[in-house]
């Protein structure tokens, strides 16, 4: 089969690679009818996230319909035919974590969950085409994929919405809602959230649905900011002016009530000389992420408000302003989103018309040009935003 693969840093690949196979009873393989290009594959591209090897399958925003199935999987929960929604989280249904529906910290799906647990304190749950440390799957820009604990994972879609109507309950779409979640809105909060990228525009309109009063859109590229705009949420640019006293005027002195870093790691700063201090330190290695938005999140934030974390961080971050968090009350939040617990909740929401998540896609191209996607994406090229593949 076809599939996008990782050649190194800077470089994906479409090769040819080995039709997966069921290996496990509780196994599935899909044939992939769309996939898409995620911010977080760019951290994979970019060097940032170790245990990369040359030929991995990227993607882990994917669906399609069910062509073979294990013996061990329920007939009544999956057969052959399905049309289904992948989530990128693998889990298994019978850990702790599931049993709390945090299932993005399933203690069994992972096998290298050693290497997982140097690197974090204990192991994560395994991640397609998110590299060793989330156990090496295979990823879904492909053809095909197979899909472990298939009994547990995929979400039928029973319904005729379309795939571009779907696919985002993958990731994104519960990735933003779990932003605006976490943050316990009330009627009266502004919220401000920072990256204005896919899982950003998701957390604003989540933001809203949840019944923000008043949802910030910072980010720096004005496609971006125009389409959060262009969905009723307040921009503002980085660039041009000082987030914080900007942040100020737009809450009555106070700050944002709630604050959500949708960016994570590779974050810019408006500020030059800050953002080359950042840079230095991430390449000399004295860093693994640059920690510009949750530091500005968090000196922005009210005093007793939250502060929620989606943007994906990696490894450790230098000058976390420990003493502005402790000494305000400032709740912070965080997690790889546990997408099972959200997608027949948002699956609901998307029939009922109170979230459109076709809004976000810009590009709509064939896998095989899948190098010419991430391109766009990563350099924001033609005002891409979304890029959906079809193999």
């Amino acid at each position: 089969m076809r599939a996008n693969t990782w050649a190194g840093r800077n470089k994906v690949e479409v090769r040819d690679v080995p039709d997966p196979k069921i290996l496990n009873g509780r196994d599935a393989i899909v044939r992939i009818t769309s996939t898409a290009i995620c911010g977080s594959d760019l951290h994979l591209v970019d060097g940032y996230v170790p245990t990369m090897q040359d030929g991995d399958v990227l993607g882990h925003e994917f669906m399609g319909e069910v062509i073979e199935v294990g013996s061990g999987v329920d007939p009544g929960r999956l057969r052959v035919g399905d049309r289904v929604v992948v989530p990128f989280p693998i889990a298994c249904g019978a850990c702790g974590a599931c049993a709390a529906e945090l299932y993005s910290c399933c203690e069994n799906s992972n096998p290298n969950a050693g290497i997982a647990e140097k690197m974090f304190g204990h192991p994560v749950a395994g991640i397609f085409g998110y590299s060793h440390l989330t156990g090496g799957f295979a990823g879904g820009q492909a053809q095909y994929a197979r899909v472990p604990f298939a009994d547990v994972g995929p979400l039928k879609i029973e319904s005729d919405l379309t795939d571009e109507q779907v696919l985002f309950l993958s990731d994104i779409l519960p990735t933003g809602y779990m932003g605006a979640e976490m943050c316990d809105i009330q009627p009266s909060d502004v919220v401000a959230v920072w990256g204005a990228g896919p899982v950003g525009q998701f957390a604003m309109d989540s933001a809203r649905m949840l019944g923000a009063a008043k949802v910030i859109a910072i980010d720096k590229e004005p496609y971006r900011l125009r389409m959060a705009e262009q969905a009723g949420h307040t921009p503002v640019n980085f660039e041009e002016v000082d987030v914080r006293s900007r942040l100020l005027e737009l809450s009555g002195g106070r700050g944002p009530d709630k604050c959500i870093d949708a960016v994570g790691l590779e974050a810019t700063h408006g500020s030059a000389h800050i953002a080359a201090y950042d840079r230095i330190k991430q390449a000399v290695r004295s860093e693994s992420d640059r920690p510009h938005v949750l530091r500005q999140a968090i000196m922005s934030c009210r005093s007793g408000g939250v502060v929620s974390v989606i943007g994906v961080y990696g490894g450790l971050i230098d000058k976390f302003p420990a003493g502005a968090w402790m000494n305000r009350s400032l709740t912070l939040r965080t997690g790889q989103c546990h997408v099972r617990r959200y997608m027949k909740p948002l699956l609901e929401r998307i029939e009922r018309g109170e979230i459109d998540p076709t809004r976000i896609i810009t590009h709509t191209l064939p896998l095989e040009e899948a190098e010419r996607g991430f391109e766009m994406f990563k350099n924001k090229q033609d005002d891409c935003e979304k890029v959906v593949l079809k193999p």
